[in-house]
């Protein structure tokens, strides 16, 4: 089992537009595609943050969802370009994590 926690951070009066892309339309699409989203949040304090977490069962089953999400014809089409609008893809971090035996998320 493994997560992977995202630091998003959104361009200037975008987070509220990125949320709602998030929530309509990338979360959907990639929960159809077998992603596990465990949570989506903003930071109460920094107007510009969005997190998210994902679940994987392995290390394989991430590149195989990757693969099928990523390289979609839908993904590079119609949700690839609309996020530099909104997003600072340059600011994006990936904190990989693997649960402790008592963590609540397994």
């Amino acid at each position: 089992m493994l997560f992977e926690l995202r630091l998003y951070r959104t361009r200037p009066g975008q987070r509220e537009r990125w949320v709602r892309f998030m929530e309509e339309e990338i979360i959907p699409f990639q929960v159809a595609k077998g992603m596990v989203v465990v949570g989506s949040f903003v930071g109460e304090e920094e107007d510009d943050l969005y997190v998210w977490i994902r679940r994987f069962a392995s290390e394989e089953e991430r590149q195989q969802l990757y693969k099928a999400v990523y390289e979609s014809e839908h993904w590079q089409q119609a949700i690839a370009p609309r996020i530099p609008e909104m997003l600072d893809r340059e600011q994006i971090k990936v904190i990989r994590l693997t649960p402790t035996p008592k963590s609540v998320l397994q």
